[in-house]
């Protein structure tokens, strides 16, 4: 599924088959052609959605404040960039949150205060309502996908209710595959890019059986290629999608479609692929989640493998 020198070509999932008997069609979110979902003086902010996450991306100026007052679960904030400043405020205290770094926010009251301007993601399950409602995707997902599980969340941390600040700026290291979090809820893995297009013999198609990948665009210039398995029910087939998306943007890629994504910007192209809930499999590599130790997995009777 994935090329011989490719790191997931070592996960316990990649020799799997699909086998469903119908398909779901991927949801792209194109912010650029599309207003806000909400507007403030200090942040612009759209929303898009797939079968278990929503993706919240702002544009902000110092001074913008984001507030949950009665968060369900707990939810991720990433800022992708250097020079971009938070303070993410909860009970129990607060925590600053500065230049490219993943953050977890535990569920109840909290508020985002921004104290230097730039771009910030929030990603949060679908059990926050109000900000599903808003997704500009939504009504594809009026009904469920059939090939994603209901959602179901991880343990809780190590050493309770605090806000986790984690570096994006964690060196390489062989034989470890990008730069992957996980909270309880989310799984991040925050990439460099690379400058210039992607070539067209050294792409990467895969699969996954039974969950969702996000891949935001955070800069360049994108195609996703996808293509669904033959069934033996024609009438479920689906044409292939090879969908250009620049930044910022988000594809949701369901189940069990192979797809692969080429940047074709002659600047830099960034990706960030979001998972909710984590993937066990990169969870069974060890070393690849950098913050594992904070975030225990399920036993292997709460999960599907």
């Amino acid at each position: 599924m994935y090329g011989q020198n490719d790191l997931r070509s070592t996960l316990a999932t990649a020799q799997k088959a699909p086998s469903p008997k119908s398909f779901r069609h991927a949801s792209y979110a194109r912010f650029y052609e599309q207003p806000p979902q909400q507007r403030t003086e200090l942040a612009n902010s759209w929303y898009a959605r797939g079968a278990t996450m929503i993706v919240a991306y702002s544009d902000v100026e110092a001074g913008a404040v984001f507030e949950r007052s009665n968060q369900p679960d707990e939810y991720a904030v990433v800022i992708p960039d250097d020079d971009v400043e938070i303070e993410i405020s909860i009970a129990e205290g607060s925590t600053i949150a500065s230049g490219k770094t993943v953050s977890f926010v535990p569920p109840g009251a909290s508020t985002i205060t921004v104290l230097k301007g730039g771009r910030i993601l929030r990603l949060f399950t679908v059990k926050s309502d109000d900000l599903a409602a808003l997704c500009s995707n939504a009504v594809d997902y009026a009904e469920p996908d059939p090939n994603v599980p209901p959602f179901a969340a991880w343990p809780d941390p190590v050493g309770g209710r605090k806000v986790r600040v984690y570096s994006g700026d964690v060196a390489p290291e062989q034989g470890r595959f990008g730069r992957i979090y996980r909270g309880s809820n989310i799984m991040v893995n925050f990439g460099d890019g690379r400058v210039g297009p992607r070539a067209a013999d050294n792409l990467s198609p895969h699969h996954h059986d039974d969950f969702e990948q996000y891949s935001v665009v955070l800069n360049g210039d994108y195609i996703h290629h996808l293509r669904w398995p033959w069934i033996s029910d024609s009438t479920q087939w689906i044409e292939d999608d090879h969908e250009r998306c620049a930044a910022p943007s988000v594809a949701v890629i369901p189940p069990p479609a192979t797809h692969t994504s080429q940047g074709i910007g002659e600047g830099l192209n960034r990706l960030l692929d979001v998972f909710c809930p984590p993937r066990r499999d990169f969870s069974d590599k060890p070393g690849w989640v950098l913050n594992a130790a904070d975030y225990p997995m399920p036993e292997d009777k709460e999960i599907a493998a």
